[in-house]
């Protein structure tokens, strides 16, 4: 996958390329990763990257002439003979990001992320040069750096080779719709509390039921907006059934 970023600061990305799943992935070549600044294509001495916005009001806009030439030139970097790049713009008034648009993003090949910062930019770039806005969620951060390097690192996970264990992402929560079940590790007792007995049991058919039960319980009580009881089987349906009953008379 082919990957670039168009972003005023593109040293806080350090944090994606230098740790971790994704920054083994850019290593190794599984992804590219590049990045463009707008302050590169400015034309006057003080390399200007914002300005007033037309009718007043407070904060500043991204200047819009060197924004359009960092997207433009991160298009033509990814194009190559292939013209099919995707570009994205994250802004809190796009469309919240889920597991499925993730699986979705993962399987483009070339895509560039727009970082804006201050009050946001000209519409006219979003008209002309934005193929999909997308928001982590229903609030505001200081600039969609943060936000693209959410999505990377998802996006990064869905990759072949990026993962140790190829099954993994396929066992987080949301894969299946529904929230990761309780996870313990060494010391079998903590803090009076211990691991339950069927994890110990060494009975694998036992332990994926116990594990499905508490997926759907999780879900249940911490993400009730998740279950969709018509989509679930009749063994699901069984299961958290029996999990809430335990639950309302503990």
């Amino acid at each position: 996958m082919q990957l670039s970023v168009v972003t005023l600061f593109p040293e806080m990305f350090s944090a994606l390329t230098d740790w971790g799943i994704s920054g083994r992935a850019i290593k190794q070549g599984i992804v590219s990763l590049d990045f463009y600044n707008p302050r590169d294509f400015t034309k006057d001495k003080h390399r200007t990257v914002d300005d007033k916005p037309f009718g007043g009001g407070p904060g500043m806009l991204m200047k819009t002439e060197p924004l359009i030439e960092a997207i433009r030139a991160a298009r033509r970097g990814l194009a190559g003979d292939d013209q099919e790049v995707t570009v994205v713009y994250l802004s809190p008034q796009g469309r919240p990001v889920k597991h499925r648009d993730v699986i979705d993003l993962a399987q483009r090949k070339k895509m560039a992320l727009v970082c804006g910062r201050y009050q946001g930019i000209d519409n006219r770039v979003i008209e002309s040069e934005i193929d999909e806005e997308l928001s982590l969620g229903d609030f505001v951060l200081s600039g969609g750096e943060l936000a693209a390097m959410a999505l990377l690192d998802a996006m990064i996970r869905f990759q072949p080779g990026a993962l140790g264990d190829e099954d993994s992402a396929q066992q987080d929560s949301f894969a299946n719709g529904l929230l990761h079940c309780p996870e313990y590790t060494r010391p079998q007792e903590f803090d009076g509390k211990e691991v339950p007995d069927v994890l110990l049991s060494g009975d694998h058919s036992a332990i994926k039921t116990w594990r499905m039960k508490q997926s759907l319980g999780a879900t249940w009580l911490k993400r009730p907006d998740l279950i969709d009881k018509e989509q679930l089987d009749q063994e699901q349906q069984d299961l958290l059934e029996r999990f809430i009953n335990e639950y309302q008379t503990r």
